[in-house]
């Protein structure tokens, strides 16, 4: 396999997971019935970053996951579940 193909597998690799994470913040934000701001204020995040977290544009810190968990009063693997 070429350095090329191996590039460009990672990078899905990365997309899938940020996909993911989003999907998941997604569904837990709207079990615990907030909206995106109110969760970005309740994690100290600018309003504008959790709808790209969202849709899987950003990648984000293991200090804004863990900010993320503790907002939403969640395990940080939530965000990983298939």
């Amino acid at each position: 396999m070429s350095v090329v193909q191996k590039s460009i597998i990672k990078d899905i690799c990365i997309m899938e997971i940020k996909k993911k994470f989003g999907k998941n913040l997604k569904r837990l934000r709207i079990e615990k019935g907030l909206s995106q701001e109110s969760l970005a204020l309740l994690a100290d995040l600018d309003r504008t970053y959790v709808p790209s977290i969202e849709k899987g544009e950003r990648s984000v810190s293991i200090a804004v996951v863990e900010k993320l968990s503790k907002a939403l009063h969640v395990q940080i693997s939530e965000f990983f579940k298939d």
